[in-house]
């Protein structure tokens, strides 16, 4: 059986890896043996600058999910580069570096950086982010994603994934507007805008006050999306948003999705990303399906 996908010319061995944010920096927590079944790899989002990330709570557990507010904690380019890079590339499993700027500027930059490192084989643009300085977010503005990702193509020969939010009317408009950029594949979902409200203090219970929604209470949603977005371009797609088991990661590839990461499952079960390729291989030899490509976008 063959499990090897494309995206932007990379070959990956397999559709399976991880959600940025959801996996820290793995090497100090798995075998290397494990590590080396993923598909790929994508390490927590990194800025251009350190950052400290929002106050606490950060955290806070949902019926079937969880809202998070992190901030995008991060060393900063250069010492993520210097310091946190080096054994990730050691492992031999591609690497999809997340990164997020805060202008144009920013993103240009932090490509850059990682153009030429050993093992980064695709960036994916967190596209989450403040519009410099508005309140809409940067994949909320087909302009803004078109103008961000156009920008990054003219400065790195790394392929480009774009990870774009749900929170949107239209995922399609973006991922069209994500595709003119020159994206040569998209992320999606990221989370959905959420909060909770402690009822005895009557205060927000995250510090940032709102965070986002992620887990199986997403995924139908996300699996909509991500089946809308499939069929409106011509480049990849990367599903994910509540993928538990295999059963989710096939929906997903069915749907339209070339690649699935898991996200929140890491912190239930650490070895769901294994389960979970594992169950697609057996889902292929039950069904005498050879190639792992034959799935995707095979919906009726």
């Amino acid at each position: 059986m063959k499990f090897s996908v494309t995206i932007g010319g990379v070959v990956f061995p397999n559709p399976v890896t991880v959600a940025s944010g959801t996996f820290g920096y793995a090497e100090k927590y798995y075998r290397a043996s494990e590590i080396k079944k993923f598909g790929a790899l994508i390490p927590k989002t990194i800025t251009l600058h350190a950052r400290e990330g929002n106050p606490p709570p950060r955290i806070h557990e949902t019926a079937s999910g969880m809202i998070n507010a992190i901030g995008i904690e991060n060393p900063g380019a250069d010492v993520f580069i210097r310091e946190k890079l080096p054994p990730l590339q050691k492992l031999g499993v591609p690497l999809i570096i997340s990164i997020l700027g805060h202008s144009d500027e920013e993103f240009a930059e932090l490509s850059r950086r990682f153009k030429g490192q050993q093992g980064v084989a695709v960036l994916e643009l967190n596209l989450s982010c403040p519009n410099l300085g508005q309140k809409r977010l940067v994949a909320q503005d087909p302009a803004a994603t078109e103008r961000i990702i156009r920008k990054v193509k003219q400065v790195t020969g790394i392929p480009v994934l774009a990870k774009l939010t749900p929170n949107v009317t239209d995922i399609t408009e973006i991922a069209r507007a994500a595709e003119a950029g020159g994206a040569d594949g998209l992320c999606l979902v990221n989370t959905y805008a959420a909060m909770a409200v402690d009822i005895t203090t009557r205060r927000p219970v995250l510090g940032n006050i709102s965070g986002g929604l992620s887990g199986p209470a997403i995924k139908p949603a996300a699996l909509k999306m991500v089946y809308d977005a499939a069929r409106s371009v011509s480049i990849p797609v990367v599903g994910m948003g509540g993928i538990m088991t295999a059963e989710d990661a096939l929906e997903f590839m069915i749907a339209g999705a070339t690649m699935v990461a898991v996200g929140t499952a890491n912190f239930i079960n650490p070895s769901a990303p294994l389960d979970i390729l594992d169950g697609i291989k057996k889902y292929m030899r039950k069904n005498k399906i050879e190639d792992v490509r034959e799935l995707i976008g095979s919906i009726q």
